[in-house]
């Protein structure tokens, strides 16, 4: 599987574009409140801590951090949730 991380306007939000779908279909957003049923990967992402929201549609998942958070850190992160939640849905 490639993720391939890229950088957006928002210097808080990185795109994280996938060699496939993201989704089952349509757009998920995940932020808090939200229900982990309704998006697995998003709730995942939210998960490690210093993500204020998850946007996953078409071939991407777009991540928002905290200010306080390090890309440095936390997209390695995201990187390693994104991989394991499809090598869990593709068994």
């Amino acid at each position: 599987m490639q993720v391939s991380p890229e950088p957006t306007p928002n210097p808080n939000a990185v795109k994280f574009t996938l060699d496939r779908a993201s989704t089952g279909g349509g757009a998920e957003t995940f932020k808090e409140g939200s229900d982990p049923a309704a998006s697995p990967l998003g709730a995942a992402i939210f998960a490690l801590g210093d993500v204020t929201n998850v946007f996953a549609t078409a071939n991407f998942v777009s991540v928002t951090k905290t200010d306080s958070a390090d890309w440095s850190e936390l997209a390695p992160r995201i990187v390693e949730a994104i991989e394991s939640h499809f090598g869990e849905a593709a068994s």
